[in-house]
């Protein structure tokens, strides 16, 4: 009759730790290329998703520059908040009514030096805008540096908060 020996069983069990060590470095691998493969396809997300809300930036300037408080309307909540380069505070209404019938006539407002930093359902963009325009016929030209917030509500992005701030030409 054979032995356990016989059949080499002794041998495998010496190699266990390996095996073992030989798995968990297999697992570990999987993981770690599964993780990798999601972070770059959440980059990806996360890149478009910063695309899109700078391109409703660049909307938002010309529907300003076009006194365009429709379009304004689509791009802000009835809970938006806006901190004027004066430091004061406006509602949705008092915002939509300034860019409306306000004193300023933008001819063109470009943002330059954007950044947007993407968070799950929220995406706050920074950057420097250059305003033209006259107030009472009289030509200006200003630089200031923004702060917008934008928010997924459903499949639409909204501005919740922005704020202005004059900086040196």
């Amino acid at each position: 009759m054979k032995s356990v020996k016989d059949f080499g069983f002794q041998n495998h069990l010496a190699n266990l730790p390996e095996i073992r060590f030989a798995g968990i470095a297999l697992i570990v691998v999987a993981l770690l290329s599964a993780t990798a493969a999601l972070t770059a396809q959440e980059n990806g997300e996360t890149n478009g998703v910063a695309a899109r809300v700078m391109a409703l930036e660049t909307l938002w300037n010309q529907a300003e520059v076009d006194k365009d408080v429709r379009a304004l309307s689509q791009l802000i909540p009835d809970t938006f908040i806006y901190v004027d380069i004066d430091g004061s505070l406006r509602t949705k209404s008092e915002f939509l009514e300034s860019v409306k019938n306000g004193p300023e006539k933008p001819s063109e407002i470009r943002n330059e030096s954007m950044v947007a930093h993407a968070y799950a359902s929220t995406v706050v963009v920074t950057g420097v805008y250059r305003e033209k325009g006259t107030i009472g016929g009289k030509r200006y030209s200003r630089r200031g540096r923004f702060t917008d917030t934008w928010i997924k509500v459903n499949s639409a992005w909204l501005c919740v908060a922005s704020q202005s701030t004059l900086i040196e030409k």
